[in-house]
C-alpha cells in the first residue's frame, strides 16, 4: 500500500509506532479535539485491516466464535466481539458489520494476517471464505451528530457505529458511574475503496471538512473509557478487566470458545485486574507512555522518624493522552486489590508523576449473582 493521501495534506505531522502511516495531528490536536466532538472533523484511519466473510453460513459461523451474538445481524446493524481463548483471555477484537452479502470486520491493522489466517482454519465444510480486504479498502472515522458524516462518502462505502454509548441490555457494565463518559463518545466508522481516499482528502483540502489526527481521536477515547485492542489488550486480558463486556459480549447467546470463564467471572468472581483513568500531574509537562510502572505509595498511620513511604509497583499504563479540557489522563491497568484511595504515582522518563485514579472497573467489582448457601451436612436445627 502507497502513503496515505491525507499524509499530504498541509500541516501533517506522520504519526509513529502503532499508528504509523496515518497523521499524528495537523498542527494543533487540542482543537482538532474540538472539532472531532463538534462533528466537523475526518480522522484517517488507513492503517487499520479490513477483512471479509461471504458465503450463506457466514453469520451462524461467526456468532459460533464471538463473544457477540452475530447470527441476527440485520443488514447495516453494527456490533462489536471479541475471539478469546480457551481460559477467556481476549485473542482478537473485531468491529463488524454486515451488509447482506458479506460481513466486514474492521480490526488493528497488525491483527490482520493473523486473524485472516486463523478463521480460514476454522472454515472447516462450512460455506464461508475469508478475506483480507486490507489493501482494497480502507477506514475514516468521524464522531458526527446522528446519521450525517462530516463529508460525503463514495456510494456503497459501508459504516460501522461504535456501540460503547449504548449499553447493550444483554452485556454487563461493572462501572458504578451514573455519568458514564462513554455516553459521549460517538465514533462512526467508514469503510471505503482505498482507491478513493484521494478524493475524501481532496474534500477536506477544500474545507468541506477538518483533518484531525490520531492524537486526537485517542484523547477522546481515553477520556471515554473506552478500551481499544492494541493498547489495553496483553497477554493475560479478560474482557472484564476492562469493562469490555458492556459493549463486545452477549451473556445471554451461546457457547463460544471462552464463555465458562466469562460466565464464571461475571457470576461468581472478580476481575484479577482493573481499568483506571488516571488524571496526571501535569507540572513537569511529561506524559507517560505505555509500559510504564504505575507505583502505589503506603504510609504508615505512624511512621518512624526518617522512615520512607512504601512503594510496589501495581500495574501499568496502557494509553495516555493530552485532553482538551480535562489536561494529562490515561488509562491504567491495576490489580483489583489496589483500594479507590491509594495514591499512585507513574514512574515515566526517570521522574514521578503523581496520579489521581478514577475507578472504572471498581475495586469492589464482583459475583452478579448471590450464591446460596447450602447447610452444612449433620447439623439439625
Amino acid at each position: 500500500m502507497s502513503g496515505s493521501p491525507f499524509l499530504v495534506l498541509p500541516g501533517a505531522v506522520p504519526a509513529e509506532g502503532l499508528d504509523a502511516g496515518v497523521a499524528a495531528h495537523y498542527g494543533n490536536p487540542m482543537v482538532e479535539q474540538r472539532r472531532l466532538e463538534q462533528g466537523r472533523a475526518v480522522v484517517d484511519l488507513s492503517h487499520r485491516g479490513v477483512l471479509t466473510v461471504t458465503g450463506p453460513d457466514r453469520l451462524t459461523w461467526l456468532n459460533s466464535m464471538a463473544s457477540q451474538r452475530l447470527d441476527r445481524l440485520a443488514p447495516g446493524e453494527s456490533a462489536e466481539a471479541l475471539f478469546l481463548d480457551a481460559a477467556g483471555h481476549v485473542e482478537h477484537a473485531v468491529h463488524a458489520v454486515d451488509d447482506g452479502e458479506r460481513t466486514w470486520l474492521v480490526v488493528e491493522g497488525s491483527e490482520a494476517p493473523s486473524l485472516a489466517s486463523w478463521l480460514d482454519r476454522m472454515r472447516f465444510m462450512l460455506r464461508v471464505e475469508v478475506a483480507d480486504v486490507t489493501g482494497q479498502y480502507a477506514v475514516v472515522a468521524a464522531m458526527p451528530e446522528g446519521d450525517g458524516f462530516p463529508i460525503d462518502l463514495p456510494e456503497g462505502a459501508i459504516r460501522w457505529t461504535d456501540p460503547w454509548r449504548l449499553e447493550l441490555s444483554n452485556g454487563h457494565r461493572y462501572s458504578h458511574d451514573p455519568n458514564h463518559p462513554g455516553a459521549f463518545w460517538r465514533s462512526v466508522e467508514a469503510i471505503v475503496p482505498r482507491a478513493r481516499l484521494a478524493e475524501l482528502a481532496e474534500a477536506v483540502r477544500s474545507g468541506r471538512a477538518e483533518p484531525a489526527g490520531v492524537l486526537a481521536l485517542e484523547a477522546l477515547r481515553v477520556a471515554a473509557w473506552r478500551p481499544r485492542f492494541a493498547t489495553e489488550v496483553d497477554e493475560k486480558t479478560l474482557p472484564h478487566e476492562l469493562d469490555w463486556l458492556r459493549s463486545a459480549v452477549d451473556l445471554h447467546k451461546g457457547c463460544y470458545r471462552g464463555q465458562e470463564t466469562v460466565a464464571k467471572v461475571v457470576n461468581l468472581g472478580r476481575p484479577p485486574r482493573r481499568l483506571v483513568l488516571l488524571h496526571l500531574d501535569g507540572s513537569d509537562t511529561v506524559l507517560p507512555k505505555p509500559g510504564d510502572t504505575v507505583v502505589g505509595v503506603k504510609v504508615r498511620p505512624e511512621p518512624a522518624p526518617g522512615e520512607e513511604p512504601e512503594r510496589r509497583a501495581v500495574g501499568h499504563v496502557t494509553s495516555a493522552a493530552l485532553h482538551h479540557e480535562l489536561g494529562p489522563i490515561a488509562l491504567a491497568v491495576v490489580k483489583r486489590s489496589v483500594p479507590p484511595g491509594l495514591e499512585l504515582i507513574v514512574e515515566s522518563h526517570g521522574i514521578d508523576v503523581a496520579a489521581a485514579q478514577v475507578e472504572i472497573v471498581p475495586a469492589d467489582a464482583g459475583a452478579a449473582v448471590e450464591v446460596p448457601r447450602l447447610p452444612r451436612l449433620g447439623v439439625r436445627p
